[in-house]
């Protein structure tokens, strides 16, 4: 079929990120809705083939998009995260890197039939998951910071050093094999893998060094940090193959580590483009495979190999890499279960196939085959089956979505215990121990951290957290806390209290755009809220029924009453607001603020007496 490159990019794209969006929608691993969608798109119907289309521009695209994907994945591996596991991960990523690659080159050997050579070159390459595949899964099945952490680390450590250990592998053969190849070889690969170390960090440090003087703009910095990407990559490359990736590491890894503010601004490009970088670029690899190579992968021997990769080599590599660690039985069986192997496999696998033809191993030209057996097999075992396995032993937050409310005050403290009665995971942030005092008295759950903190971040789970609400007495506070947590919370589930707009400015125009979403009403203001609590309304829950519907609740609410807030049967919280007036149905709850009814009349007559007061004042 004859069609353009361009017609290729728009439908890779539309594929790739529509392959997300099913993957959002259905609840269901994107990786593998990406990799069907690629096999139907290319070897079943033929629609493309990105590998013949593309040319000689495959492969560097290909590469270049790999190592953006890779150095977006090492920004994130701040040693402080890795505070407590330290001892873990390097065993994992040592002894456990090195016990998989053992026992992986000899299933290849004795169970797939590669030759001893072959073998011990692609055993090096499997070992890598990398954050292609890991960091959606992770998204998806909200682990707990410890074991999700762990898999990052592996997954983002292991993936340049599994490439390295089959170069490495396969120099040590053609040293071994050819009588004209000299120990300078082995030196130049090693020394090639420092000075790609090397490369990476002067160039972060660099980086580092110019965002933090001011010497790059703003609208420059993240053109200027994804140039400097490009150009680590090349010139470790060009100096020996693979070592690439190296390189991007280190520099992701150093400026991660220098805790540069601008580095933290550009979070959500960077996630953006890694997120459309990962659906393109799988789609081109499946797509680009042939029948042959489908057909292929029925082979016995090659099922028989991804059986053993599965359930011996991978868990019995970490089992024994761990032992003596703090790791508990559950998360040494999550680890050593999830290891899905994703875009660098395919890549690197495809070009030691070819290089290991022109070195005359026959065998070598079952690798692709071979590789996508195992990427695809690891994808969907480990895509469908975390989520399940991580609650099987209590490692994912399958509580229902939870609440963070910025802010102490009184009527933050009675939002949260009306929340939590409903068995809502609930917790209150400031800075101020005056301001938490209520929560303290009334057994809130409480942090005493500045939630725009960057050390917050390490000390805050926010897994259990899918709503944010902005509860502090400055409207611009709150709009900052909101914006700040855009790129995790999302805007939807983003709210902040009625904006004072005491002094006629246009500040609810701002609102539109700047912030969350403006909770209740229009007279909802920090101080209304508070002095409702503290004289006296309370938190009424009420189960709307057939026999009861919301429109009837409606119809009898006293005029003075604030709703607040409804519980859906599915867990989902939905607050009324300026814009959003949710209706319930049966089986939901509703959560109001309302007065006592036998003691309205006082409670109306102390109110009027307290803004009269004010009104003196």
């Amino acid at each position: 079929m004859f069609h353009s490159i361009l017609f290729d990019f728009m439908l890779i794209g539309a594929l790739g990120v529509g392959s997300q969006w099913i993957g959002w929608r259905f609840r269901i691993p994107a990786i593998v809705v990406m990799s069907i969608v690629g096999l139907l798109a290319g070897p079943i119907f033929g629609f493309i083939n990105p590998a013949e289309d593309f040319g000689e521009l495959f492969d560097p695209i290909i590469s270049i998009a790999v190592a953006i994907i890779l150095f977006e994945g090492s920004l994130n591996l701040d040693f402080r995260e890795v505070k407590g596991l330290g001892k873990p991960v390097m065993r994992i990523v040592t002894v456990g890197a090195i016990l998989a690659w053992l026992l992986g080159s000899l299933a290849a050997h004795y169970v797939a039939g590669l030759s001893l050579a072959v073998a011990f070159v692609i055993g090096g390459l499997f070992i890598v998951t990398g954050p292609t595949v890991i960091l959606p899964l992770l998204r998806q099945a909200k682990l707990k910071p410890r074991p999700a952490a762990i898999l990052k680390w592996e997954g983002i450590i292991v993936d340049p050093f599994g490439a390295l250990l089959s170069v490495f592998a396969f120099e040590i053969i053609v040293f071994i094999m050819e009588d004209n190849v000299t120990a300078d070889a082995l030196l130049f690969f090693f020394m090639a893998s420092i000075f790609a170390i090397i490369i990476g960090y002067l160039l972060a440090k660099g980086l580092g060094f110019m965002f933090e003087r001011g010497h790059v703009p703003e609208f420059l910095k993240s053109p200027v940090m994804f140039a400097s990407v490009i150009l680590c990559f090349t010139l470790a490359d060009e100096i020996a193959h693979e070592t690439g990736l190296l390189a991007v590491t280190a520099m992701g890894m150093t400026l991660a580590n220098m805790h540069i503010s601008s580095i933290g601004d550009m979070r959500n490009f960077k996630e953006n483009i890694s997120v459309l970088l990962v659906s393109t670029i799988f789609v081109m690899l499946t797509s680009s495979l042939s029948v042959d190579t489908l057909l292929q992968i029925l082979d016995l021997n090659i099922i028989a190999y991804v059986f053993l990769m599965l359930f011996i080599v991978r868990p019995l590599s970490i089992w024994l890499s761990t032992i003596g660690t703090d790791l508990s039985v559950g998360e040494r069986i999550l680890v050593g279960w999830i290891a899905p192997r994703g875009i660098v496999a395919l890549t690197v696998a495809g070009y030691f196939a070819s290089v290991l033809a022109d070195a005359g191993f026959e065998d070598a030209s079952i690798l692709t085959s071979l590789t996508f057996a195992l990427v695809f097999a690891t994808v969907c075992a480990h895509g469908f089956s975390i989520g399940w396995l991580a609650k099987k032993f209590h490692l994912a937050n399958d509580e229902q979505p939870g609440v963070l409310i910025v802010g102490g005050s009184s009527f933050s403290t009675g939002l949260a215990k009306a929340l939590r009665e409903l068995d809502v995971p609930t917790m209150i942030t400031d800075s101020s121990w005056q301001r938490l005092e209520t929560a303290r008295k009334e057994g809130v759950p409480f942090m005493r951290e500045e939630i725009l903190s960057e050390q917050t971040e390490y000390h805050l789970d926010m897994t259990p957290y899918e709503y944010m609400v902005a509860a502090s007495e400055l409207d611009s506070y709150n709009a900052l806390v909101c914006n700040t947590f855009i790129p995790e919370i999302g805007r939807n589930n983003l709210y902040q209290l009625t904006l004072h707009n005491r002094r006629g400015d246009d500040i609810e125009d701002m609102g539109h755009t700047i912030g969350g979403r403006l909770l209740f009403n229009e007279q909802a203001t920090w101080e209304r809220l508070n002095e409702k609590v503290e004289i006296g309304y309370v938190f009424r829950k009420t189960n709307i029924t057939e026999q009861y519907s919301f429109d009837q609740y409606v119809k009898e609410l006293h005029p003075e009453t604030l709703l607040m807030f409804v519980l859906k049967r599915s867990g989902k919280i939905a607050f009324f607001s300026h814009k959003n007036k949710p209706k319930a149905e049966a089986g939901d709850v509703v959560v109001s603020l309302m007065p006592p009814s036998k003691e309205f009349k006082k409670i109306q007559q102390k109110i009027t007496e307290k803004r009269e007061e004010e009104n003196e004042n």
